[in-house]
């Protein structure tokens, strides 16, 4: 492997890059392109770039990855931002998530850049405000993008194949009573009204069972209600967070709930969708010919703002994300950067 790729994911290491203050970043990852001869495209702190030979007649494949990172863990023992190696480990926040994964699918469009008679274009973007599912992201960068057949999307995976995602909702769900004194027969309690309701999201199961994600997940995790204690409350609030399938969109699944609670059924987005690409897909294919595994992922990435196949797949492995003392093996970056272009040629020449 070139060092270049290496001391690119140690500048990234260097430089501090939380969600929605990416600007610094972004200006590493264009000035690197620009050194490589690359035209390089920018929208906010997003960065993208498309194969020297790009023909708007043929599908175009996106790789994708992002550079913001959360804020470091306050268990840290060292500097999160060092970028230090140690035994063959790489430490520093974003090392694992997702610096490797940006880093390795840069290199992998780099090598694919002035290929001749490829079959796909190949596009790279390193967005912003992944960590914090922010607009301002894939999600403002996608439309601009030219059509996308499937993409590959940059998460640790210990470059295992990830093939589903589940979705996320947020309800806010208001059971409505009617006040009273509590020493009094009065009042119509939303409370006792609420519970009927999280009583229904503990035990519902939805018919639909993913072979990949299981079956739909729901979580009351909030509630509040009342102003005294001689009062009988007449409103309740409580919120559930709701995991999706490939067999429910967010908005199927969102009116099942609705039909089957009384309460009041607000949904704070129904944006970040489940997603899923099919075991037959040519890039799943490969990866399975180059000895990769397949998998469900219970967490949410960029994957849940695309509209096409995506596969999450990426050096690193997840259980170390946003834990103290990040770090990512050598190895495992380098050897990502060569199942990546090894899948892809499969694929794309």
């Amino acid at each position: 492997m070139e060092n270049k790729y290496l001391n690119l994911l140690c500048e990234l290491i260097k430089t501090p890059s939380f969600s929605k203050e990416e600007h610094a970043t972004a200006d590493l990852l264009s000035n690197f392109l620009e050194k490589e001869g690359v035209a390089v495209n920018r929208l906010h702190n997003n960065v993208w770039a498309s194969n020297l030979l790009f023909d708007p007649l043929k599908p175009s494949v996106l790789l994708n990855s992002h550079h913001d990172t959360v804020m470091p863990n306050a268990a840290y023992t060292s500097d999160p931002f060092s970028a230090d190696i140690q035994n063959g480990k790489l430490y520093g926040l974003g090392s694992n998530d997702a610096g490797g994964a940006l880093v390795a699918l840069l290199a992998t469009f780099l090598h694919f850049y002035s290929r001749e008679n490829l079959k796909y274009n190949i596009i790279w973007a390193g967005t912003a405000e992944e960590e914090i599912s922010g607009k301002n992201g894939l999600e403002l960068l996608y439309p601009q993008l030219p059509p996308i057949e499937f993409a590959i999307v940059g998460e640790p995976t210990l470059m295992n194949m990830a093939i589903a995602e589940k979705g996320l909702m947020v309800l806010d769900c208001v059971a409505k009573g009617k006040a009273g004194h509590a020493a009094r027969e009065e009042g119509v309690n939303a409370i006792h009204k609420a519970m009927e309701d999280i009583e229904w999201f503990r035990s519902f199961q939805f018919p639909e069972v993913s072979d990949f994600l299981g079956p739909v997940k729901m979580s009351v995790t909030m509630i509040q209600a009342g102003t005294q204690h001689n009062v009988v409350p007449d409103t309740c609030k409580f919120t559930v967070d709701v995991r999706t399938t490939d067999r429910y969109s967010n908005n199927e699944a969102l009116e099942i709930i609705k039909k089957h609670v009384g309460s009041e059924v607000i949904p704070r987005s129904t944006r970040l969708k489940p997603s899923f690409i099919a075991p037959e897909h040519p890039i799943v294919q490969a990866g399975l010919a180059l000895g990769r595994t397949t998998y469900g992922s219970p967490t949410t990435s960029d994957q849940a703002l695309l509209d096409v196949p995506s596969l999450k797949m990426g050096p690193g492995d997840s259980a170390r994300s946003h834990s103290a003392d990040e770090f990512i093996y050598i190895q495992e970056f380098e050897e990502g950067i060569a199942l990546y272009i090894k899948i892809l040629e499969k694929v794309v020449s």
